[in-house]
């Protein structure tokens, strides 16, 4: 009986604690600037991916053989590997690098909160085209297995436009307007970011070169809302209170 009330007792300590763990790990609750129906329609803003008989897509292939090759080189794998990985945190840890500042939730709260709102924004854009192309992934038309077995969750949703590129190539647009120095930095790192899905075999050249189109197309409408730009000029601020500490 003392081992059956023992074991109720730690289970619901556990269960306490990792209750409370996940609302301090998740204090923010991202907000968007634009419903769905207020952005653009990327199906008419961006072309179709290419048919399965162009010459465009014979170069798909060729990068998806690129990309296999370069699997080989330890540092470029483990780089794509920890891109593959989909949450906030990981992606501004790989950008906090270029951009010169360590961004976090805790230490740079308005950056975190510009960064976190525009993407839950853009993020929107992709659902309709993924549905409406459902475009196969490259390792599942090869009958191949990714470099990721997290990619594996992602078989069944289209590939067309890419939402790992989607969040990246926006993040560096909003990190290169805060931080105008680094720009440079930022997009080498985010075109590696991006060519990084090739290399996984999650993505196909082609989704990669059109989302880019499509992250700045989102960018652009992020604007024209009064909030966003209220919210990148307190951003900017903290970036430049920060720097002058360091």
């Amino acid at each position: 009986m003392l081992k059956n009330i023992t074991k109720r007792c730690v289970l619901t300590l556990v269960l306490v604690v990792g209750f409370l763990w996940n609302v301090s790990a998740q204090s923010y609750q991202p907000t968007t600037y634009f419903t769905t129906e207020e952005l653009p329609d990327l199906i008419l803003c961006l072309p179709a991916p290419p048919d399965s008989t162009s010459e465009a897509f014979s170069y798909d292939i060729l990068r998806y053989m690129w990309g296999k090759l370069q699997r080989y080189d330890a540092e470029r794998a483990d780089m794509a590997k920890r891109d593959a990985v989909w949450s906030y945190e990981a992606l501004l840890a790989e950008m906090s690098v270029p951009f010169g500042l360590e961004i976090s939730e805790k230490d740079t709260p308005e950056i975190w909160k510009l960064i976190t709102n525009s993407l839950a924004t853009v993020d929107q854009m992709r659902v309709a085209p993924k549905a409406y192309y459902h475009r196969t992934r490259p390792f599942v038309y090869f009958h191949e297995e990714p470099l990721m077995e997290s990619d594996k969750e992602f078989a069944n949703e289209g590939s067309y436009p890419s939402g790992h590129t989607m969040r990246c190539w926006t993040t560096a647009l909003l990190l290169s307007e805060i931080n105008p120095q680094a720009s440079g930095a930022i997009f080498s790192r985010a075109w590696l970011y991006c060519e990084n899905r090739v290399i996984t075999g999650a993505h196909w050249q082609s989704d990669i070169d059109a989302t880019r189109s499509g992250a700045s197309i989102g960018y652009a409408r992020l604007q024209t809302s009064p909030d966003f730009q209220k919210q990148m000029a307190k951003a900017q601020k903290e970036f430049k209170k920060l720097v002058k500490k360091k």
